[in-house]
C-alpha cells in the first residue's frame, strides 16, 4: 500500500534549483550587501529590482496582515536566494524580508539576470521544470492547511526546520541550529501560538522533542512524520 505523502513547503528559491555552473556563473560580479540584526531587506510591495544570495546570516521572509498578524514563510540561510519572484516578472514584491542576526549578501541586478538569461537561454528551461515541481509542492501544502490538524502542522514545520537547519548529533537526535521560538513556529505553522506551547509540551512529555540551551531537537523523526502525513 503506497503511504501518504508526507506535508513539505515549497522550495525557497527558483535560482537555488539551477545547475550547480549556472547557479555559480549568475553570480558573479555580484553587489556585496550588508545587513545588521533586524535591518529589513525589503518590504512587501516594493519593486522587485533583484534578488539576494545569502552569504552569511539567517533572514526571516514574512507576510503581514492589514490587523498586524505575521506568518512567516520561511527562514534563510547560507546559500538560499530570496527576492527572485519579482526580479523575474517585475512585479513588486510579494513579502517582506529581514535579517534575524547581521548578514552578508551578494546582490544580482534584474538586468543582469537579462543579460546572462539571453546568453544562456537553458536558465530558462531549468526555471520551468524547476517552476512544475513548485506548482506540484504548493497543491500538497494548500492540502495541508485544509486537512492537517494542529499537530500535523507544527510537526511539518518543525521537519522543514530541521531539514534546513537540523544536525544529526547522534542516536536519533536532530538538533535544530538555530535558535527558534514558539510564536516563530505558531507563525509559521498558521496557529495560535497557546496551541503551540500545548502541542510542545505534550511531546516533551512523550521525548519525541525536547529543548537544550535555546534550541529545539527531535528525539523521534519517524513519530513527527506520521503527524504529517495527509
Amino acid at each position: 500500500m503506497e503511504s501518504a505523502p508526507k506535508v513539505s513547503r515549497p522550495g525557497p528559491s527558483l535560482l537555488s534549483g539551477l545547475p550547480k555552473r549556472l547557479a555559480t556563473d549568475l553570480f558573479v560580479g555580484a553587489k556585496p550587501v550588508r545587513l545588521a540584526a533586524d535591518e529589513v531587506l525589503f518590504l512587501s510591495g516594493d519593486p522587485g529590482d533583484g534578488c539576494y544570495r545569502i552569504e552569511e546570516g539567517l533572514l526571516k521572509v514574512a507576510m503581514v496582515s492589514r490587523t498586524g498578524s505575521e506568518r512567516i514563510l520561511a527562514f534563510l540561510g547560507t546559500g538560499a536566494i530570496v527576492g527572485e519572484l519579482s526580479m523575474i516578472d517585475g512585479r513588486p514584491r510579494s513579502a517582506s524580508v529581514v535579517a534575524v542576526r547581521a548578514a552578508m549578501l551578494s546582490f544580482l541586478s534584474r538586468s543582469a539576470f537579462e543579460s546572462f538569461a539571453q546568453k544562456n537561454p537553458e536558465v530558462y528551461k531549468s526555471l520551468v521544470t524547476i517552476l512544475s515541481t513548485r506548482l506540484r509542492e504548493t497543491d500538497v501544502v494548500i492540502a495541508a492547511g485544509s486537512f492537517l490538524p494542529l499537530k500535523g502542522r507544527v510537526a511539518s514545520t518543525l521537519l522543514e526546520l530541521a531539514e534546513n537547519f537540523g544536525q544529526d548529533v547522534g542516536s536519533g537526535r536532530i538538533v535544530i541550529r538555530q535558535k527558534i521560538g514558539q510564536s516563530d513556529i505558531a507563525a509559521m505553522a498558521g496557529i495560535a501560538r497557546e496551541n503551540v506551547s500545548r502541542i510542545l509540551n505534550d511531546w516533551k512529555r512523550r521525548k519525541l522533542v525536547s529543548r537544550l540551551s535555546g534550541y529545539y531537537c527531535l528525539e523521534n523523526k519517524a513519530q513527527l512524520e506520521q503527524e504529517a502525513e495527509l
